[in-house]
């Protein structure tokens, strides 16, 4: 991952008015055409599985640069935008409730594209496994809400999906891609973003997590009674700290509730139960079984510290993404290299299209106002 300036994403409700996306569906096609043309469908993914990409793609089309929606809208219009049968690639999932028909949109596409039953299953664990992540291994406040699981006929495959913040009121989104995934649960992002960063935020997937992800995988083999008692004492000790005084403090909010819970209370013991039955031989292994959330990650996290001495990673993993920083380096410095490359393949792709000169014009201004003066100095 790399830092490209700062993303502002605050929450914004309502919907794209309808004037508007049937404009950003025929532009959003235009350009998928001469880039899937000219490129191939890898690298069009790639192209959006890179954060300040896909935020210049979206000033583009006409959305606001700053917006939540974003995510949601630019995945929704390439999702009705992009056909299987005509770019070899096609976007599952989505928002809300579209997010949970993701297996049955992939089984879908993978009968269009004549994918075998094990490749269609390997997907849709792919696509499981990258929410199970940013929802459960990643723990710095945000719920997912949205999951675009993006596939080509040549079985790349890309997820753009954003989790949402109640007590800040912000959004962060999360881009994978499969090029560049060796392993679920070790540094597996292309880029996590938004401007919201933690002072202490659980991170599972940290590469100096990785005593803490085995002696979890340890703990979680023990006999679930032998389990429940070792964080039942540890939780409430003679002659040491709780887990609960053992837990980073720290003014964020959402910190100081995550403090509050009582570890044994939230713990899944039926879920442990079927973890031991499982007997998993990694972390991967571990997250991926059903009913295993973030208070069972975190308990054993806390008890593999306790027991082991094994500390997972509390740094929170997001990145920036808007290339907004200053010519003084304030508060990042300007990648102006992706930048301009960025810039350029969408001028370039703006100015192919067929489209009519008054909405290259409007797209082509958009694209400059998205930029920075800073960037120019």
């Amino acid at each position: 991952m790399y830092r490209t300036g700062v993303a502002n994403l605050p929450l914004h409700g309502g919907k794209a008015p309808s004037w508007l996306t049937v404009r950003m569906r025929k532009l959003a096609k235009e350009i998928a055409n001469i880039m899937i043309e000219e490129q191939g469908t890898a690298t069009f993914i790639q192209r959006l599985s890179d954060p300040f990409w896909f935020q210049a793609f979206g000033c583009v089309l006409a959305y606001d640069w700053h917006s939540s929606g974003v995510t949601t809208v630019v995945t929704g219009i390439l999702k009705g935008a992009l056909s299987p049968e005509e770019h070899g690639i096609a976007v599952c999932g989505g928002k809300g409730r579209t997010s949970k028909k993701t297996p049955s949109d992939i089984a879908l596409v993978g009968e269009k594209f004549g994918f075998s039953e094990q490749t269609i299953k390997t997907l849709t664990y792919n696509s499981k496994m990258t929410a199970k992540v940013d929802n459960t291994a990643i723990q710095a406040g945000y719920q997912l809400y949205h999951h675009a699981f993006l596939v080509t006929k040549d079985e790349k495959w890309a997820v753009i999906q954003q989790g949402m913040s109640a007590e800040d009121r912000t959004a962060r989104r999360y881009h994978w891609l499969s090029d560049s995934v060796t392993s679920f649960v070790v540094e597996p992002h292309n880029a996590i973003v938004g401007n919201a960063k933690r002072e202490k935020a659980l991170n599972m997937v940290a590469k100096v997590s990785e005593g803490a992800r085995k002696a979890s995988v340890d703990l979680a083999k023990e006999p679930t009674r032998k389990l429940m008692n070792l964080i039942q004492s540890t939780a409430k000790p003679l002659y040491q700290k709780s887990l609960q005084d053992w837990l980073p403090k720290t003014a964020d909010s959402w910190q100081q509730a995550l403090n509050t819970l009582n570890m044994p209370r939230n713990i899944s013991w039926d879920t442990l139960s079927r973890v031991y039955e499982f007997q998993p031989q990694n972390y991967e292994e571990l997250l991926s079984v059903k009913g295993v959330g973030p208070a069972t990650v975190r308990g054993l996290a806390l008890v593999a510290e306790l027991v082991y001495g094994e500390k997972p990673s509390w740094k929170d993993p997001v990145k920036f993404s808007f290339a907004y920083g200053g010519k003084d380096g304030f508060p990042f410095p300007v990648d102006r290299k992706a930048m301009d490359e960025s810039i350029q393949i969408l001028k370039q792709s703006v100015e192919a299209a067929k489209i009519g000169d008054k909405e290259k014009l409007r797209s082509l201004q958009r694209l400059r106002r998205f930029v920075p003066e800073d960037a120019n100095s």
